[in-house]
């Protein structure tokens, strides 16, 4: 849960963006471990937002040069920062996973017009499963190899290679984007096995303890990711039906548009 007093300085953050930048705002939400599920009492406060400048700012012939992004420092254990919304929907279009888990955080700050809604609405025809099986399985791998080969381990790395791999694991089984919270996730475990018991027991460690820190292996789930990651470097991602490059630019293009016309009208 986010509290009301986080709420409000969060909102008063976007305003200062907005004023200093001469933007607004379309979407904000949470995201990272508080939208995933498993915060510790300590964890930062990710807010992340898309927002749009005035028409005038995209006509200019050194449009590729501007800054697309704004970003502040950490204050507070509040992490905040935003993309414009044509740096957005271009990385959208290459099924960028931090804009597909944005627009998917159950947690959000403020939304304002047609921009979230019809972004999720495009989800399933833009959001390309392969890409994102790869993705996945390239962070699972990277975070298993850093941080989970030797006796001792730091435990909430497990959440790190945890996720991805049932991330990879929904995709394959529903072919389409799979939800950012945790719980949702390990519905493509079968339910009463050793591995939902210990990762019940990691959550309640992770969810009370502002620091985790190394500890021996946890046998059952050392044993699924090893035995998925094993799985995967045999596993050709699943094929989709998308729109054509032409379709989707078409889409992505009539959304900006709509953006900035209800957004400055």
């Amino acid at each position: 849960m986010i509290s009301n007093d986080v709420r409000e300085e969060v909102a008063r953050r976007l305003r200062r963006a907005e004023e200093e930048h001469d933007v607004k705002v379309l979407l904000a939400v949470e995201s990272g471990s508080r939208a995933w599920g498993f915060a510790s009492p300590n964890s930062d406060y990710d807010a992340r937002f898309i927002y749009v400048h005035r028409p005038e700012w995209y006509l200019s012939v050194s449009l590729e040069e501007q800054r697309d992004v704004i970003e502040y420092p950490i204050v507070d254990e509040m992490d905040i920062n935003g993309w414009d919304v044509r740096k957005a929907l271009r990385l959208f279009r290459r099924s960028n996973p931090g804009f597909v888990e944005w627009i998917q955080s159950p947690i959000i700050y403020e939304r304002s017009g047609p921009f979230h809604d019809e972004a999720r609405a495009l989800l399933g025809e833009v959001y390309s499963v392969e890409r994102g099986t790869y993705h996945y399985r390239s962070m699972a791998k990277t975070n298993y190899r850093g941080y989970l080969r030797d006796e001792l381990v730091p435990l909430k790395k497990y959440f790190y290679v945890l996720r991805p791999l049932l991330a990879v694991r929904w995709l394959e089984r529903y072919g389409k984007p799979a939800p950012i919270e945790f719980e949702t996730l390990r519905t493509v475990i079968d339910p009463g096995t050793s591995l939902q018991k210990a990762i019940d027991d990691l959550l309640a460690v992770k969810r009370e303890s502002p620091e985790m820190g190394l500890s021996p292996r946890i046998p059952p789930i050392q044993s699924f990711i090893e035995d998925e990651l094993e799985r995967l470097e045999h596993t050709v991602p699943p094929h989709q039906v998308r729109l054509s490059g032409s379709k989707e630019d078409t889409a992505l293009s009539s959304l900006f548009r709509r953006v900035l016309r209800d957004t400055w009208a």
